[in-house]
């Protein structure tokens, strides 16, 4: 990646729908240039895709909860099986195989205590290998990035 490469990039992180003519103005680059690169961008793979934004609380999932899981063996299957059966719970926003005293960390979102103690008994204690989980709530969002830092 050069200059350009990451000039639009910075472009398209603050917005993904910036015509290709303002993207290649602002990168030094004709529009026809500039779509090139985007394309090659994401067959590279340095693009992944392109989606709306949503204000959680907006759309009331009013409590983001943090939850750290610790597996019964570090064994590559139980590793998998977990990760596996992670991606099909939609309320887990991100999922981190860690270094330290958990094995895993997550990030949840929900409405409510109420509804996260569910997602504690019905998902989390289910999930394949899991010997313990340990919850910490969020009192506010201070700050949340989706801009990369290029």
């Amino acid at each position: 990646m050069d200059r350009f490469d990451r000039a639009i990039l910075e472009v398209l992180q603050t917005n993904g729908q910036t015509p290709f003519a303002e993207i290649g103005e602002r990168a030094g680059l004709s529009p026809s240039a500039c779509h090139k690169r985007v394309r090659a961008l994401w067959d590279a793979g340095v693009i992944s895709g392109q989606v709306a934004i949503i204000d959680e609380t907006k759309a009331g999932l009013r409590t983001s909860v943090f939850v750290q899981a610790t597996l019964k063996n570090q064994q590559q299957a139980t590793l998998a099986a977990f990760e596996k059966a992670v991606v099909r719970h939609r309320e887990i926003m991100e999922c981190y195989l860690m270094a330290g005293l958990s094995d895993y960390l997550m990030r949840i979102v929900c409405r409510d205590g109420d509804e996260y103690e569910r997602i504690h008994s019905e998902v989390l204690t289910q999930l394949p290998g899991v010997e313990r989980v340990t919850t910490n709530f969020a009192i506010r969002k201070v700050l949340r990035r989706t801009a990369v830092p290029l």
